[in-house]
């Protein structure tokens, strides 16, 4: 492993080592020790590389948030007719809740540091305004904003139920949202 400013990975391994430190000890459970020993790296690479703890959860959970919109724009680009961009929904509902607890962890710490902090606050409406963005390749802006609602409401309460949710109830949702309108 490279040492010192010769290790171009080293703030990426940083970045890592805080989200897999939030899933296993939630926000409260992160420091600079914690996370410097998490990712292998001196404990003055931390204030090398951010100016403090804010910056590195804020660039955490902008790579987090990140790879969500990506599984957004790959499900809702391969969908080429209203009915794929309906079974795309439903997949991303499906996907999202299904099992994948890192996801489910982080996305819920974030929630809670939005619900406190501004700056997470702001970084949540970017997340849900590129969401809506790819959404809105198949759906008028109104539509995309309740299915991107429904798409996180039933992903949260998919994953936290113990009796599985039917994907024909999701479908029949999506439809409802997305039926024209008289």
């Amino acid at each position: 492993m490279a040492t010192g400013r010769t290790d171009p990975e080293r703030r990426d391994r940083i970045i890592d080592a805080a989200l897999d430190l939030i899933v296993d000890e939630g926000v409260a459970g992160v420091s600079h020790r914690k996370v410097a020993a998490r990712a292998g790296v001196p404990l003055g690479s931390m204030t090398y590389h951010f100016s403090g703890m804010d910056e590195l959860l804020h660039e955490a959970f902008t790579r987090f948030s990140g790879t969500i919109v990506a599984v957004f724009e790959e499900r809702l680009g391969a969908a080429a007719t209203p009915d794929e961009a309906r079974e795309a929904v439903a997949d991303l509902v499906h996907h999202l809740s299904g099992g994948n607890q890192r996801e489910l962890i982080l996305t819920h710490e974030l929630y809670t540091l939005a619900a406190r902090r501004p700056a997470y606050r702001e970084l949540t409406r970017t997340w849900m305004s590129r969401s809506r963005r790819a959404l809105e390749w198949h759906f008028d802006a109104a539509t995309a904003r309740q299915l991107d609602a429904l798409i996180e409401g039933l992903s949260i309460h998919r994953a936290l139920e113990t009796e599985p949710h039917e994907r024909a109830l999701t479908v029949e949702a999506i439809a409802r949202i997305t039926a024209p309108r008289p």
